[in-house]
């Protein structure tokens, strides 16, 4: 994967160079021809050469010290977990913070194999979700008590009082909660049109976008940048005006969400259509942004095939810590203006 990503970079850098001046890596022959030496740095003009030097040596130096994590022994979030329960080994986890966080979230119970959950759930769907995960694994687990958070935002900080035992989906390092290793919530994703029950089924939309993916090949992929969500944060905005500006470049443009009221909630234009996740694949650079907490696109946009444009390095689900900068992603600064994403 790296590789391929790696390849991808370098030539989204080579992007401003004119049909005679590239030549493909993949094609030592065309390059002969053309006077180039593969894989050296007279493959680009010395302008080009100097206008991405950084970046390339970014590149460089992310797959020199790149090391694919080893799963097969769930070795790859060892570290996510022995970070989260951190805070709570000086004085471990006792009744009364259990009953302290039932306040923040939804309480369960395991009690000789059998689920329990207390009659008010905040978002039901969401907690069938997470029902139907803890039944496929409750013969191998012991008694216990737990509460899980059902809504977008972490609930367990400095800012709320006392350290709270709660399992969360995202958080950002000002939190302790303790994220839960689920890809994305069965049911009771964000509500849009084209997802009416919520962004979920993960299962499915792997397969569905890898068929997508599949179907648009990086040579058949629109070359500019996409965008589609609601604007639940400011750091979204700079995207957006500039594709009105260099509509050449990137077409990002804000939809509509359940707190939609005027055209001020999409920057003063009228609100565009919802598109799927699968249409996403037909463009060759993809942008994710942080909504109100981690964007439940992220996952989704690297089935594409796409390169995927990261912004901020706040937020994070169980699985970010395996995914490197420069390898599997271009990373982007939360305050980039239009300047630095042209």
């Amino acid at each position: 994967m790296s590789v391929s990503v790696s390849i991808i970079l370098l030539t989204v850098l080579a992007g401003g160079l004119s049909q005679q001046e590239y030549c493909s890596a993949r094609d030592a022959e065309s390059c002969e021809e053309s006077g180039i030496n593969v894989g050296k740095s007279s493959m680009y003009t010395k302008a080009t050469n100097e206008k991405y030097e950084k970046y390339l040596t970014m590149i460089r130096d992310a797959e020199q010290n790149y090391k694919e994590c080893n799963n097969t022994k769930h070795e790859c979030f060892k570290d996510v977990i022995l970070r989260d329960l951190r805070p709570f080994k000086k004085k471990g986890i006792s009744e009364e913070m259990i009953n302290a966080a039932k306040t923040r979230g939804t309480f369960y119970q395991i009690i000789k194999g059998t689920l329990y959950r207390e009659k008010d759930c905040m978002f039901p769907a969401r907690c069938a979700g997470i029902e139907h995960f803890l039944l496929k694994v409750i013969g191998n687990l012991s008694d216990m008590d737990l509460v899980i958070n059902t809504r977008d935002y972490p609930q367990s900080s400095e800012y709320f009082g006392n350290l709270l035992p709660i399992f969360s989906f995202s958080k950002t390092p000002q939190y302790y909660d303790i994220m839960y290793p689920a890809w994305a919530f069965w049911e009771g994703g964000p509500a849009i049109s084209l997802y009416p029950r919520g962004l979920g089924r993960w299962d499915q939309h792997r397969k569905s976008l890898n068929k997508a993916s599949l179907e648009t090949p990086w040579e058949k992929k629109e070359s500019k940048g996409f965008f589609r969500g609601s604007r639940t944060s400011s750091e979204r905005d700079n995207l957006i005006l500039l594709s009105r500006n260099k509509s050449h470049l990137v077409d990002a443009q804000y939809t509509k969400n359940q707190a939609w009221k005027s055209n001020e909630d999409t920057l003063h234009q009228e609100p565009a259509s919802v598109v799927s996740l699968e249409s996403h694949c037909g463009y060759k650079y993809l942008f994710n942004f942080r909504g109100v907490a981690a964007s439940f696109r992220h996952k989704h946009l690297f089935l594409c095939r796409s390169l995927v444009f990261h912004v901020g390095d706040d937020w994070t689900e169980f699985y970010y810590d395996a995914m490197k900068p420069w390898i599997h992603y271009v990373p982007l600064s939360k305050y980039a203006d239009q300047k630095e994403l042209e």
